[in-house]
């Protein structure tokens, strides 16, 4: 098999959550443990750090791996969706699984993956901690894809547990509430095992703290902590909130020798370090094109406030969404200054953008209809002055959409 066969493979077997939606949602964890007997059980074979929450997550992640590889750390990296190549998803020290990796693993383990009818993130968890295992990563830091308590992830014990900032996000499969979202997050809260809430939020605190008393988990909300100031590659006045989390949880690291500079140096090299994409993006200057994949609302809302912050002439925004956002929540966030290029992810989840042009003139915000990204974007573009700003988001997969124009552009 070819890398392009495996992954038409891999896409086949069962329907992914990035591009089905809640049908692809397997919400057990049997697959997952049945696969990792399979595999000899890989993820007893290296220390971990457990990452969820709605915001926040991929971010600290990245600056986690980025301070251990400065402290000079073999460190794994498993996140969630990719951008542009599958091999994004598993890396060790800022470098991608290698496609011959990937062919092998399915290789060898197609006639039980296809026996078990395993899904596409719980084959790929399996793939990442088979080759965390193998390579003999001092440490891996891994994210969760969805909620936490039935997250295929969810099979590990960690030596350190963070949940980040919680939204609501994704209700359609993990419940209404925030106190509902926070339950399915705290499902990552080992015995014994510390844990780090970034972010101390009043309505949903006590649920934190009923499920770490428990299961005798020593918790710490990073944001009450007094700990020294650092600044990070990292664009947004918002991963200030990140920061504090990832460094609670560096001061609960045993046996791991990480200095200050380390710190400084791990948070101002995230993307150099680790590969991260579309966190607060630029693109290009003149006109400044800037993209993000933030796609709920407390997410937009803080890259929004981020926007206002810029200085330009005229805002310009590419927008598009899958289907199962609530638009009537997230419309009103967007500021109705703006000239909008209304479009479509180009997955089977993408919202039409028809319905999308017709929700957003109710709540106010002006532009036209196109029927692709890559064309939103050139019109944006096109109308932009040099002094403008241009963001593109609604969605991961608007932010995709683009990443891949602009490949094919270079």
């Amino acid at each position: 098999m070819t890398y392009k066969e495996t992954l038409d493979w891999m896409f086949a077997q069962l329907p992914m959550y990035q591009q089905k939606g809640p049908k692809a949602y397997n919400g057990k964890l049997e697959n997952s443990r049945s696969l990792a007997t399979h595999l000899k059980n890989p993820h007893l074979n290296f220390k971990s750090i457990h990452v969820a929450g709605t915001n926040g997550k991929g971010s600290s992640s990245h600056m986690l791996a980025s301070i251990l590889q400065e402290a000079g750390y073999s460190v794994g990296l498993y996140t969630s969706p990719h951008l542009k190549d599958f091999r994004e998803r598993i890396k060790i020290n800022g470098n991608p699984i290698s496609e011959k990796d990937v062919i092998g693993f399915i290789e060898k383990n197609k006639l039980f993956l296809e026996k078990n009818k395993l899904s596409f993130f719980e084959m790929s968890v399996g793939m990442a901690f088979d080759y965390f295992s193998r390579k003999k990563v001092s440490i891996a830091v891994i994210e969760v894809g969805l909620g936490g308590r039935l997250d295929a992830t969810n099979i590990i014990t960690p030596i350190a547990s963070l949940i980040t900032n919680i939204g609501l996000d994704h209700t359609d499969l993990l419940g209404g509430t925030l106190e509902l979202i926070s339950i399915e997050k705290a499902g990552i809260i080992k015995a014994n095992v510390p844990l780090v809430i970034s972010e101390y939020q009043e309505e949903i605190a006590p649920v934190f703290e009923k499920i770490a008393k428990e299961r005798n988990s020593d918790l710490v909300y990073a944001d009450k902590e007094d700990f020294k100031e650092y600044k990070t590659s990292l664009y947004g006045s918002y991963q200030k909130r990140n920061i504090k989390g990832v460094l609670a949880i560096i001061n609960l690291l045993k046996g791991f020798s990480i200095s200050q500079e380390h710190i400084r140096k791990g948070l101002m090299h995230v993307v150099e370090n680790t590969g991260l994409l579309g966190r607060w993006q630029i693109l290009q200057e003149n006109p400044k094109v800037m993209c993000d994949t933030a796609h709920n609302s407390e997410g937009l809302s803080l890259v929004l406030e981020q926007v206002k912050m810029q200085e330009f002439k005229t805002l310009h925004i590419v927008l598009g969404f899958v289907k199962e956002k609530n638009l009537d929540v997230l419309l009103p966030l967007f500021p109705k200054d703006a000239i909008y290029y209304f479009t479509k992810p180009d997955i089977p989840r993408g919202l039409d953008v028809q319905i999308l042009g017709k929700k957003a003139a109710e709540a106010g915000l002006k532009g036209s209809i196109y029927d692709s990204i890559p064309n939103a974007y050139k019109a944006a573009l096109s109308k932009a002055a040099k002094d403008d700003f241009i963001y593109i988001g609604g969605s991961t997969f608007t932010a995709v959409s683009y990443t891949h124009l602009r490949a094919h552009e270079t």
